[in-house]
């Protein structure tokens, strides 16, 4: 696949999934863009992006139509075409995570659905005539099991997720006319810069690794994996899912522990 070629959207630091998921599309062969939504970020970022020769590295706040139609544009004028986009953006406003969801303000509402949903609708708008001109185009976004139960603390970024998955299938349906694939992976917890932002996130962590039916955690690898077998032909009839890639965890019931 040394001409297929993927844009890379969250990547905060070497921990952050989409980075685990650049690495092994990288692997494969993809040309990699990457984005970034600060100047803090792309200091980060930007190093990142070169270990793997990537020379386009765009700024892009997800929240501004203006940063993400350049960012298009850049695509364009340099690919003429697009065949993955890694879609790793979520936020919230950390009061939020703290405290009851019930409390959830407009504000901090708003900004969760804008940044961690809608964001994944306007690149998708703005890739799909780049996509058009692959032939093995793909969407792949992030999603956590707090879309589906509650898990403590997660609050707005569940419901937030839910809409996500949602959006997913949606999206799978408008494009899969034109052989572009849309799909979410639920992944179980991984220590990332995110993920610092929940409270008790360590608690929750050392006890999916005692509850899961492998008895232990992912790490940022498996998601990488998983990602890059979406965005593979491997997987060209498969789109509108959300896949598991949590050591089995979505599959128990409410054990806090193994006791077989």
């Amino acid at each position: 696949m040394k001409s297929m070629k993927a844009l890379i959207v969250g990547v905060a630091n070497e921990r952050s999934l989409a980075w685990a998921i650049a690495q092994n599309l990288h692997a494969q062969g993809f040309e990699l863009a990457f984005t970034y939504g600060s100047e803090n970020l792309e200091r980060r970022v930007r190093p990142l992006a070169e270990s793997l020769g990537s020379k386009l590295v765009i700024p892009c706040d997800v929240t501004s139509d203006s940063q993400m139609n350049d960012l298009f544009k850049i695509l364009a004028s340099e690919w003429g075409s697009l065949d993955c986009l890694v879609h790793s953006v979520a936020m919230a406003d950390k009061k939020d995570l703290d405290g009851r969801f019930v409390d959830t303000s407009r504000a901090g509402f708003e900004l969760a659905m804008n940044v961690s949903v809608y964001s994944l609708l306007a690149l998708t708008q703005r890739a799909e005539k780049l996509f058009e001109k692959s032939t093995n185009a793909s969407v792949v976004t992030l999603s956590y099991y707090g879309a589906e139960k509650v898990i403590p603390n997660y609050n707005v970024m569940g419901v937030a997720k839910a809409a996500l998955e949602s959006a997913t299938r949606y999206l799978a349906y408008d494009l899969g006319s034109k052989k572009i694939r849309v799909n979410a992976i639920s992944a179980g917890p991984v220590k990332t810069l995110a993920a610092a932002g929940i409270r008790d996130f360590r608690s929750t962590l050392e006890a999916a690794g005692k509850s899961t039916p492998l008895q232990e955690n992912i790490d940022a690898q498996d998601v990488g994996a998983l990602a890059g077998f979406l965005a593979s032909p491997a997987a060209r009839h498969i789109t509108g899912t959300t896949l598991y890639v949590d050591s089995g965890a979505h599959i128990m019931g409410q054990l806090k522990e193994r006791t077989l």
